[in-house]
């Protein structure tokens, strides 16, 4: 599974934080609407030029990997940022797979101490209560890329990924991370 090259634009490249997260947003409502006819994979082969656009897949990766990722070579570092980067859209393409009137609200930002931004945004569900998701968003060279996820406002996805990436790295280090991702990714693909 190749993942798409970075969508790199002027307009992507000056978007502010809050534009980062929207346009994110208005591509997953799009995938949603046309979910049926587009299928897993075509919701993937529109996700991850945007995906890659929005989020610091790289920086994500490092994250999520946390202190190992010093100690690995940088064939292995590669690998592991493709076999995330292809995970974490696998795994939006496969999660929004419908739509039922759904939309996403941006609530705020707050700046923080290291001048990374947080966007706090709602995905409101029609017979639902709204699901609250926060966004880390950190400048980096190619503009404001979001760097974390936070589910019901405080758990961060990346947090969640690092315990579970630091058993898998001890059970059999880098490559059975990279194996282990890209079988979930491949899973995902299915439906």
């Amino acid at each position: 599974m190749a993942t798409a090259t970075s969508v790199s634009s002027p307009a992507w490249a000056q978007a502010t934080p809050t534009e980062v997260v929207e346009r994110f947003h208005a591509t997953l409502l799009e995938i949603m609407r046309n979910a049926g006819s587009l299928g897993v994979r075509g919701r993937f082969d529109r996700l991850a030029p945007v995906m890659q656009a929005s989020f610091d897949l790289p920086a994500m990766t490092r994250i999520a990997i946390g202190p190992a990722w010093s100690n690995m070579t940088p064939d292995q570092q590669g690998q592991l940022v493709q076999a995330f980067s292809e995970w974490s859209i696998s795994t939006y393409a496969n999660r929004f797979n419908g739509f039922s009137g759904e939309s996403f609200s941006t609530a705020g930002v707050t700046t923080l101490r290291s001048g990374d931004q947080m966007v706090r945004t709602a995905l409101n569900r029609v017979n639902d209560a709204p699901v609250q998701l926060n966004y880390l968003v950190r400048q980096a060279s190619a503009g404001w890329r979001i760097v974390d996820v936070y589910l019901t406002g405080t758990i961060s996805e990346l947090a969640s990924r690092r315990a579970e990436f630091t058993t898998v790295l001890q059970q059999g280090g880098p490559d059975r991370l990279i194996a282990e991702l890209r079988r979930r990714a491949a899973a995902l693909m299915r439906g």
